[in-house]
């Protein structure tokens, strides 16, 4: 990109890489490898980060491992207290926290401040949901007793990406902790700096090896994959590199958890309100993180009879959105994460034009001087957006959405379920009947009606290629342990 000077002044993190986070001490790649983390704003550097090869990697394995014995047999209580006291300590760095990932991946310091308060949350969540890990006892005759308990895996890996940067590697980390597990974390690539922050923020509070931090790039996920002492994996990221993950652990038969991508839909029916579902669709497409979230409601089906009132009305709002600096307050949307995504997003919208997609707002950077040497792109809609066209049936992740219009709800609901992803959708209708029908025959994991938000407690997961497993519930933690039946006679 052009870089236009003079570039802004960056904040201070207050924070430099130490190294990788080892069985509770910090340790350089054992070959000494680095790679270079960006100021997605700017195109500047911002610091070195470790690249973990195949020895670190075995290291963090083999230090959790030899921790693992011990904390599976830590009271419970203990284990808990571990966990409040790290949701303190995130409460107390939270604006520090929060700069870095604004920094570090471009999303609004607001929206990340927020990652913050729903992390300290979710460990406080987990904590207090330990002792409900229980059994179950039968009755087979006199002087016998069955029963099962439930325990912890051992070693559990966890892969993240960028869009959370601290809240996925330390909330996703949670469940598996809480459990009686031992966590092996790698952090994104593109955004690694508030993970190693993790790493001292968990310096005191567990035992060394308990939680170990690793930096590094697709080659050391696969490795930590394919480690033969790491039999649970927890990922979060894309449908391919879900599939892959996948992969790598099938020869080992490893219990596998993928919250992968979607290209969800937002419904609006014809006796909405225009504005509010306008609203409501630009909510949800997550702009505070530039459209990078696998929940954003990308695809807009509104009725013929509101199309024009929601069109317009979504330029308006789109239009509207402060781009900028994404430590400002008044920033909404920052840059997008990377130059590599950024060229992806603006293939997306070219072939967008080629498809003859009508483009009624954005279709690329601002013209903001300040933000020239960034990879920004403005909210970007599109009009009369059809399945076949790449826009309307692949995961752009950017701040791109596609309206399509719909008069025939049966045909419409063929259109909506009609891809491979299954992760979101919402509906906008007062019409509490014909909402009910159409959640229960939406093919996705998660539904929304005339609301929008993520609760603790509630299932959240993909069907189809979206992913296995559900998380943010009981479930989640009751997926970090095995059941072990036990036949008892006296």
């Amino acid at each position: 990109m052009n870089k236009i000077a003079p570039l802004p002044k960056e904040p201070d993190l207050g924070f430099a890489p130490r190294g990788l986070y080892i069985g509770g001490r910090w340790e350089a790649a054992a070959d000494g490898r680095t790679f270079s983390t960006l100021n997605p704003s700017t195109g500047r550097h911002l610091a070195d980060v470790p690249l973990a090869g195949p020895a670190d990697v075995d290291r963090a394995v083999q230090a959790a491992g030899k921790a693992f014995p011990g904390w599976r047999k830590t009271p419970i209580k203990e284990r808990a207290r571990a966990l409040e006291a790290l949701a303190r300590r995130i409460r107390e760095h939270r604006d520090q926290l929060g700069l870095m990932d604004a920094v570090d991946s471009g999303n609004s310091i607001k929206g990340m401040r927020g990652d913050m308060d729903w992390t300290a949350d979710s460990l406080e969540y987990f904590a207090g949901l330990i002792t409900e890990i229980k059994g179950e006892t039968s009755a087979h005759g006199p002087n016998h007793l069955n029963f099962t308990r439930r325990q912890p895996y051992g070693v559990v890996a966890k892969i993240n990406p960028f869009n959370h940067p601290f809240r996925f590697c330390a909330e996703k980390a949670a469940a598996p902790l809480a459990a009686g597990n031992c966590v092996v974390i790698k952090g994104s690539e593109q955004a690694p700096l508030s993970s190693l922050k993790l790493g001292e923020l968990c310096e005191g509070l567990f035992p060394p090896g308990v939680v170990n931090i690793i930096t590094g790039d697709g080659a050391t996920g696969s490795v930590l994959v394919r480690h033969p002492d790491v039999p649970r994996i927890g990922f979060v990221g894309s449908v391919p590199t879900g599939r892959a993950i996948a992969r790598d652990a099938a020869d080992g038969l490893k219990r596998v958890s993928l919250e992968l991508g979607g290209k969800n839909p937002i419904i609006i029916f014809p006796d909405a309100d225009p504005k509010s579902a306008a609203a409501a669709a630009i909510k949800g497409m997550n702009m505070n993180r530039q459209g990078q979230s696998c929940s954003s409601t990308s695809r807009v089906f509104v009725h013929e009879s509101l199309h024009r009132q929601v069109r317009d009305e979504l330029v308006r709002l789109a239009s509207e959105l402060p781009v900028g600096l994404p430590w400002l307050e008044k920033s909404e949307l920052g840059p997008i994460v990377s130059e590599r995504q950024f060229n992806r997003v603006m293939g997306y919208i070219e072939s967008g034009r080629q498809e003859r997609a009508e483009l009624l707002t954005g279709g690329g950077p601002p013209q903001d001087p300040e933000l020239g040497g960034g990879f920004f792109v403005s909210p970007t809609v599109f009009d009369r957006v059809t399945p076949a066209m790449k826009i309307g049936r692949e995961e752009i992740f950017g701040p791109v959405m596609s309206i399509m219009i719909w008069s025939d709800f049966d045909e419409m609901l063929a259109r909506v379920n009609g891809l491979e992803y299954g992760l979101t959708a919402a509906i906008v209708t007062n019409d509490l009947a014909r909402a009910m029908e159409t959640a229960d025959r939406i093919e996705a994991g998660y539904v929304w009606i005339n609301s929008n938000g993520r609760y603790l407690g509630a299932p959240y997961g993909g069907w189809k290629q979206s992913g296995l497993g559900q998380e943010e519930c009981f479930d989640e933690l009751l997926s970090y342990t095995q059941i072990k039946n036990i036949n008892l006679r006296w």
